[in-house]
């Protein structure tokens, strides 16, 4: 198809990669957030090896290898600091033809703002859609329209637009635990410079990532309440959750900038049975924000639009068919991976602890070439192989 013209509600992840490359499809592109400035949510993310490759196929593989961390080897140690499993990535890199990259986010977002060929239009909160025969229009809060051949709803896990779609509304589903997560400067004292450092215990967990700029993005993972308050001091509150943990866990606390630090109820969205409706799709974590445990959000958002792009690409039978297309190939897909985070967000904290404590005597058995396929068969189960 051609000389479409796309809106896309959503400047995240998600919504830019879709812009990109929709843009490069030859399609006229608008992009509308509703933020007054585009800020990153969090301070990291661990974007692997098949995210890398959409970006890749973007021809951004210079720019996000400029960004991303080297991170050849994973670590897992008990929160006494002795050493669970130590996994060479290697295997993983050769199995899947690319190596993953850690990135802070700020980075990732401002190389997709360069690499977008246009605007993105801010204050611009999108409250419905109409649609007819001949197109859909967003509906802004301020009485702004905006018409298109299709519209993009990349609008995040609070997405106002998923009950059009849906013909309901889905609200997110707590995943039991809270994380804390910020940038420090890297330390030999704190982990070695290109290895992925995982501390467990206690139902928690504490973690290092390597990123560019000599930077570790670290997180710490605690189970609580919904809804628990948040201490004033968040590097007192860091200090009581992990208390009498090994010496570097307690540094890396110590060093935190505690004006810099996010604190985060961890939620996710799905799994939905659809992602389409007439000329509307959903995209990323409008519909399937995933727990942050296996690293995927945002791969799978990069994915989505790719596969939309290829879906509008390869047919002449009409917007609404290209996206029941995009639907029937994403849909099995996004929703194993929504399921599977779940589950390990509620292994790793405690939901049942006794399969948690088998999960500990686990790490300390596993064959580390087990680990790396595992997250192998996660990346290979998307589009680019």
């Amino acid at each position: 198809m051609y000389d479409l013209k796309v809106v896309i509600i959503g400047a995240g992840i998600g919504g830019l990669t879709a812009g990109i490359a929709l843009r490069q499809a030859g399609y006229t592109v608008e992009i509308y957030d509703k933020v007054r400035e585009l800020r990153p949510a969090g301070a990291g993310i661990s974007l692997w090896s098949n995210g890398v490759k959409v970006l890749n196929r973007l021809g951004l593989g210079k720019q996000i290898a400029a960004i991303g961390g080297l991170m050849d080897r994973m670590e897992y140690r008990a929160s006494t600091g002795e050493l669970l499993n130590d996994i060479s990535l290697k295997p993983l890199v050769e199995a899947v033809g690319q190596r993953p990259y850690p990135v802070a986010r700020a980075d990732l977002q401002n190389m997709l703002l360069s690499a977008y060929p246009g605007d993105v239009k801010l204050n611009t909160r999108c409250i419905g859609v109409e649609e007819d025969e001949q197109g859909v229009t967003a509906i802004f809060e301020d009485g702004q329209r905006a018409r298109g051949d299709l519209l993009i709803a990349a609008d995040g896990i609070h997405s106002l637009l998923r009950a059009h779609v849906l013909g309901k509304t889905i609200a997110p589903q707590y995943g039991g635990y809270v994380n804390w997560n910020g940038l420090v400067p890297t330390s030999e004292s704190l982990a070695p410079e290109q290895t992925w450092m995982i501390y467990v215990g206690e139902h928690k967990r504490a973690s290092m990532m390597p990123v560019a700029g000599d930077r570790f993005y670290f997180f710490f993972d605690v189970p609580l309440v919904k809804g628990s308050p948040a201490q004033p001091d968040p590097q007192a509150e860091l200090k009581q959750h992990f208390q009498g943990w090994a010496p570097p866990i307690q540094a890396l606390i110590d060093r935190l900038d505690p004006h810099k630090i996010n604190r985060l109820e961890i939620h996710d969205v799905g799994p939905l049975d659809r992602m389409v409706r007439g000329r509307v799709a959903l995209l990323g974590d409008a519909v399937h924000a995933t727990c942050p445990d296996l690293g995927q959000g945002g791969c799978q958002a990069m994915e989505d639009g790719l596969v939309l792009t290829e879906s509008l690409l390869t047919t002449n039978l009409g917007v609404a068919y290209a996206l029941q297309h995009y639907e029937a190939e994403r849909l099995e897909r996004t929703r194993a991976v929504v399921e599977k985070a779940r589950r390990r967000a509620e292994m790793i904290h405690g939901q049942d602890p006794e399969a948690t404590q088998k999960w500990y005597q686990q790490l300390a058995a596993e064959d580390p070439l087990e680990v790396t396929r595992a997250i192998s068969k996660v990346i290979l189960a998307g589009p680019l192989h």
